[in-house]
């Protein structure tokens, strides 16, 4: 397997940025999460002066074996249907990469189509689709591997390319059905509560979906390890996107994490490598039933509840200009020495 070698970052730097945070023309704390965020932000550049730059949204695609079991209204051919979208530029994430300046990167994990290379989608095509974990694993151990190693080698890119900043979006009909899976699994939540609408599933489409991912469950067979429930229950995209967070990680890049399914992706990279949660900032709690139940249990503020649940990076892109704006505080605002003001606190 794919080893990733993570520093949790070093503490020393916090009593000075602390220290430079508390001396900024404003009652202490007066700022709230930004100045929350400058901290960590700070923390994990090792700097007094943090920087946000080339920010950059990588959207993981592929389809699941479990859809054939009616899991999901929406039919499979939606995620190639959503990725000639993305390529025209008329979806919801397309709108706020523009609004926010970022780059969207567009990566075929797994879909089950011929998609078309020559209009910008990064071909890491590990299969087409999973395998039906209601039966058997979603993948093999060598599948898992390559989905780890080929979501890093996209974030090395932009890496190269100047990003010090990520969030990581996913479009893969049947996903909220693998996240419920690794949701329970990893929480130890019952699965029922982990289980939610996904794209408009209805009381009775809830119920058939928590029965068949309930038969899912009884019928595993593996050890319960972190690796053998990831493979198991797993998307490619979601492996993909879990080795891609490793990976930011790993070279220092802030992650911004989406919703209920990338939670559970960055939970699931937690299991394998808990420093990996040092670099992560979560962007809003969504609309999916078991997204705030997931966070709470992780122990992590969202910056937004928006009522979001569309996936693809949106809600994380949505809070980045929070985090613009905690940057500019601590390297924009005056202290009280220069400005000559009293402290008055």
């Amino acid at each position: 397997m794919r080893t990733f070698k993570i520093i949790r970052p070093d503490e020393t730097i916090c009593p000075a940025l602390t220290d430079k945070i508390n001396n900024l023309t404003k009652p202490k704390g007066s700022l709230g999460t930004l100045e929350e965020l400058a901290l960590k932000i700070g923390q994990i550049q090792q700097t007094l002066s943090p920087t946000l730059q080339h920010p950059q949204n990588i959207i993981f695609a592929a389809d699941h074996g479990i859809v054939e079991e009616g899991v999901s209204l929406s039919p499979k051919e939606i995620t190639w249907q959503q990725i000639s979208n993305f390529l025209h530029g008329g979806a919801g994430v397309n709108f706020l990469c523009r609004q926010h300046g970022f780059i969207l990167k567009i990566v075929d994990a797994g879909v089950d189509y011929e998609l078309p290379y020559d209009k910008g989608i990064i071909d890491m095509k590990v299969r087409k689709g999973t395998r039906n974990y209601l039966h058997e694993a979603a993948m093999t151990e060598e599948e898992m591997n390559l989905c780890l190693e080929r979501g890093a080698e996209v974030v090395r890119q932009c890496h190269k390319e100047g990003s010090n900043i990520l969030s990581f979006g996913e479009m893969g009909i049947g996903n909220t059905s693998s996240s419920s899976m690794w949701m329970t699994c990893f929480t130890g939540i019952p699965l029922e509560q982990c289980v939610g609408a996904g794209s408009g599933l209805n009381n009775a489409g809830i119920r058939h979906k928590y029965e068949v991912l309930k038969q899912s469950l009884d019928n595993y067979q593996g050890d319960g390890s972190p690796c053998n429930i990831i493979r198991y229950f797993g998307g490619l995209e979601m492996v993909m996107a879990v080795g891609a967070m490793l990976q930011a990680a790993e070279l220092g890049i802030i992650i911004l994490v989406d919703g209920f399914i990338m939670t559970n992706c960055i939970l699931a990279a937690g299991k394998l490598y808990p420093e990996v949660l040092s670099y992560a900032i979560f962007g809003h709690c969504g609309d999916e039933s078991g997204h705030k139940l997931l966070l709470d249990n992780m122990g992590v503020k969202p910056l937004l509840n928006l009522g979001l649940r569309l996936g693809e990076g949106t809600g994380a892109i949505c809070a980045y200009p929070i985090v613009v704006s905690a940057v500019n505080m601590i390297n924009e605002m005056d202290n009280f020495a220069h400005a000559s003001i009293t402290k008055y606190f």
